[in-house]
């Protein structure tokens, strides 16, 4: 895999949820939260070096805290010891891991509502080289999922 889709890769698995962890969420059930996002269909496009990856996916309420709290995916493992999360606002920083132990720091911040939320930011393959921009846009398009939903 060439370093740019690696980056690129890493960008979008990372970035796709990047939030407070399961840890730091308060201790109220998500709907309840005013500080996090709903439960429900949510659309979410992710985008890094010109690549852009749009999913939707039913987020039942017992799985708020991993869709807004750092997701890691079957080929990243993420951890994000930066994480501020308040009043609309979001900044994280942190590494995300694959298999093969090859590490991607990445950061990204923005504002974020109960059903939406947009960060920008980047990743970066090695110390001192500089971040590629990158994104997350979500929004929550149903309260309610369809029947054949796939879900988080």
């Amino acid at each position: 895999m060439t370093t740019t889709r690696l980056i690129a890769v890493a960008v979008l698995a990372g970035a796709a949820l990047l939030a407070p962890s399961a840890s730091t969420m308060p201790a109220s059930p998500p709907q309840a939260a005013a500080d996090t996002v709903l439960p429900g269909y949510w659309q979410y496009t992710t985008s890094a070096l010109g690549m852009r990856d749009t999913e939707t996916k039913c987020v039942r309420p017992s799985e708020i805290n991993r869709f807004f709290g750092g997701l890691s995916t079957r080929r990243w493992q993420c951890t994000y010891p930066v994480r501020e999360v308040g009043n609309g606002n979001a900044r994280f920083e942190g590494t995300c891991q694959d298999r093969k132990g090859r590490r991607v720091n990445v950061r990204l911040r923005g504002p974020y509502a109960p059903e939406s939320f947009r960060f920008n930011g980047g990743a970066q393959l090695a110390r001192g080289t500089p971040y590629i921009p990158a994104s997350i846009t979500a929004r929550r398009i149903a309260a309610q999922c369809p029947a054949d939903a796939e879900y988080f």
